[in-house]
């Protein structure tokens, strides 16, 4: 992942994604494109992903049947860096990406290493026991409560298995997808 070295608050209130903050729109009106390239950066800096990863995404969607919009945000969701975020065991993507890349995950008992790595239904993810007792995993876990978690994830302690790929009223609304895929045409 390429990495945002500036500051993030930067980023976010560029998007308009800071908490309680409304934005501001600059006094001259944007482009078309100028809307739709801000749209498809921002689901990138939200997910973490580069323009090469993301493209991948977009043009496996276009190669399946049905709205690829929504095929693109669930491959996005079901990478097993937003997963484990999902699941509450990290409290940034940032930090779920790096659980993943130092080891810390098993997905069917299994070591990945590989934050991109797309989780599929019936998988059990899971983190090493050591690394459970970590402070950082459990405060992670003690603001995101299960009930909090989304409908297509089932948490116990320390594993957690997918029930079935993420649904179109498990995924963001904030998102206008149909600026995104305008962008790749």
């Amino acid at each position: 992942m390429a990495k945002h070295i500036g500051p993030k608050k930067k980023y976010l209130r560029r998007f308009g994604l800071l908490p309680g903050k409304s934005r501001q729109e600059k006094l001259r009106a944007k482009s078309e494109y100028g809307k739709r390239l801000e749209e498809k950066q921002k689901l990138k800096f939200i997910y973490g992903v580069t323009e090469k990863q993301f493209l991948r995404h977009v043009r496996n969607a276009q190669k399946s049947r049905g709205n690829y919009g929504e095929l693109v945000l669930q491959q996005l969701e079901a990478r097993l860096d937003n997963v484990v975020y999902r699941l509450g065991y990290a409290k940034t993507r940032e930090q779920a990406r790096q659980i993943v890349s130092h080891e810390h995950v098993l997905v069917d008992d299994k070591k990945v290493t590989i934050p991109s790595y797309q989780v599929s239904a019936g998988q059990k993810i899971a983190i090493k026991e050591k690394m459970f007792q970590n402070p950082l995993i459990q405060d992670a876990m003690k603001e995101k409560k299960i009930g909090d978690l989304p409908g297509w994830l089932e948490r116990k302690e320390s594993s957690a298995i997918i029930r079935h790929f993420p649904q179109s009223d498990d995924l963001p609304k904030d998102i206008n997808m149909s600026l995104i895929l305008e962008f790749y045409r």
